[in-house]
């Protein structure tokens, strides 16, 4: 073992990426499986197949990785094959933070806990689907067992190792007796999968469902390629506004249900009341007001998808039938006498909200959050995007010069770009469209009769930005008093000195958005300091404010602050 363990650390120690620790960790550990199985009762008889690497931080997938044994490179995620367990068995690796075996044909998931019961309901989701089975056998699996991928920071995914042994049908599987060292390779090579970086992605192909694609949606990408063609249901966490539906809307033109219908049910728009009706449909005379016969969502997406997006907003009610849809794949309009409807669906699935916490309150069903959280994805903020906001700027600005004037062409400045990537975007894309809306507008009235291009500058977006932030703004001496506390926090949370001289740096961010929004020589005129100006000392004074700031966010940790274009630009005058 000591040997094993050895060898697994130089790999790991060596490994530069995600993709090469994974294939070292798998193929130590197939070969341990392999050493199990010769020595069993089940020598000749079983053969181990391949493992798995599934990392899913925080609940949502972010890679995976598969080897076949004998094999030396891991499979890549984006060729399409489903390598996925069950949604019970990550429930019950999540519960009992211990491994689990699964044996396939008769349907049952063992934790290796001490005491651990038996999950055999057909009640829960995942590998009681028919779907999960289908999977596993139709890559010959009938014996799987899931280890904890675990950190100091908590759970952070699983690895799968299968096999094929028809001989251990209902019968104990070698998964126990290699159990302690399989966990223990699994724990070593933890750290460094979560950690790796993943190797980089040929450039995505952009389209019209997914325009603009950024460095962490590329590395999204791969894994929702796969998800994209499985019938499977996909859950999309993410803020508001930050593009789940039009994530949704790029899933079902890679699948296989391409050309068929896909209809989007948003749940903040449609009262509890009518959320049953919405879904099902309903026949005439169902409830006052019903004068006709009339489909739901469920029966216009037939032999296509459907996304319903904000699932919190379900009530308790209407939780029970999309249950019984997902289990059973049929509904019943409401008036609808006797019978059943079948639907021909695959659902997305969007939500804003932590639906775990929802379950443990009591607003949202347990045993749905099993049948939706399936093939879990997170769709980033657009802040932790922001090599991608340039780039959905100038997509948005020719969008909306498209609608307007379908001759010529419109841009942003550089320094309007450049303004946008260093906003807040609580409200991401959303927000970030309405941005560039009304900085067109008001670019368009400037250059109402002119020729030539139609240039965005910083001044507009800066303006824009400020109709923004206005309504409901907090007062300034609460804000100050805000912006003071955070100070002092973050002198009490690192438990050393914070020198009370970097809060001098606050004159330079006032200074630097006020040149973001009216240009240097106007931003010293509205602060007081039009002597500067005239006297022409105020590249000196910009310089030295800007310093400041500088100083403040590197002992903040930061790798520079804001405004160090416009720095830049002072030290080279």
């Amino acid at each position: 073992m000591r040997d094993e363990l050895a060898q697994l650390m130089a790999a790991l120690r060596d490994s530069r990426d995600f993709e090469t620790a994974a294939a070292a960790t798998l193929r130590r550990m197939l070969a341990a499986a392999e050493v199990a199985v010769a020595s069993s009762r089940y020598a000749g008889r079983a053969r181990v197949l391949r493992g798995i690497v599934h990392l899913r931080p925080g609940e949502a997938y972010r890679r995976l990785a598969a080897l076949e044994v004998g094999a030396r490179e891991t499979t890549d995620a984006g060729v399409g094959t489903p390598f996925f367990t069950s949604a019970t068995a990550w429930r019950a690796v999540v519960e009992h933070r211990s491994a689990v075996s699964i044996d396939v044909n008769i349907g049952t998931v063992q934790p290796h806990a001490p005491d651990a019961p038996v999950t055999g309901d057909p009640g829960l989701a995942g590998f009681h689907s028919n779907e999960s089975k289908q999977r596993f056998l139709g890559r010959h699996a009938t014996h799987v067992c899931v280890l904890p991928l675990r950190t100091p920071a908590g759970m952070e995914g699983m690895i799968s190792l299968e096999a094929e042994c028809l001989a251990a049908m209902g019968q104990e599987f070698v998964w126990r007796d290699a159990g302690d060292l399989l966990q223990l390779l699994t724990d070593i090579a933890a750290p460094y999968l979560t950690a790796l970086p993943q190797r980089p992605v040929a450039t995505p192909e952009v389209d019209e469902f997914l325009p603009v694609v950024g460095r962490s949606m590329a590395e999204l990408l791969p894994i929702l390629r796969v998800f994209a063609q499985q019938d499977e249901t996909i859950l999309v966490s993410g803020a508001t506004g930050s593009g789940k539906s039009r994530l949704a809307r790029w899933c079902h033109e890679r699948s296989n249900r391409r050309g068929k219908p896909f209809e989007t049910l948003d749940l903040v728009t449609v009262p509890e009341d009518l959320q049953m009706a919405e879904l099902f449909g309903w026949k005439k005379g169902a409830f006052t007001g019903a004068t006709r016969d009339a489909p739901g969502v469920v029966a216009r997406s037939d032999g296509g998808t459907l996304f319903i997006d904000e699932i919190d907003k379900l009530s308790l009610k209407a939780q029970a039938g999309l249950l019984h849809l997902l289990e059973s794949r049929s509904y019943r309009p409401l008036g609808e006498g006797t019978g059943e409807k079948h639907a021909d669906v695959r659902f997305i699935i969007g939500t804003n909200a932590d639906l775990h916490a929802q379950v443990r309150a009591g607003r949202f069903r347990e045993d749905l959050y099993y049948r939706v959280n399936v093939l879990p994805v997170r769709m980033p903020p657009l802040q932790d995007r922001q090599d991608e906001i340039p780039l959905w700027a100038r997509y948005m600005v020719n969008r909306r010069h498209r609608e307007r004037l379908p001759d010529g062409s419109a841009r942003l400045a550089p320094e309007a770009e450049q303004l946008l990537v260093t906003s807040s975007w609580p409200g991401n894309l959303r927000q970030l469209d309405n941005i560039v809306r009304r900085a067109y507008s008001l670019a368009m009235v400037e250059h109402a009769g002119a020729a030539g291009d139609l240039v965005l500058q910083e001044k507009h977006v800066a303006r824009a930005l400020y109709y923004e932030q206005a309504p409901g703004s907090r007062p300034l001496p609460e804000a100050l008093r805000a912006a003071a506390q955070a100070f002092v926090g973050e002198a009490l949370r690192r438990g050393s000195p914070l020198d009370l001289d970097l809060a001098d740096g606050f004159r330079g961010l006032v200074l630097g958005l006020a040149i973001r929004q009216v240009g240097r020589d106007e931003a010293f005129r509205l602060l007081g300091r039009e002597s500067l100006v005239k006297n022409r000392n105020h590249h000196k004074a910009l310089k030295r404010e800007l310093e400041k700031v500088d100083a403040l966010y590197k002992a903040l940790g930061e790798d520079g602050s804001p405004f160090s274009d416009l720095l830049e630009s002072e030290e080279a005058a």
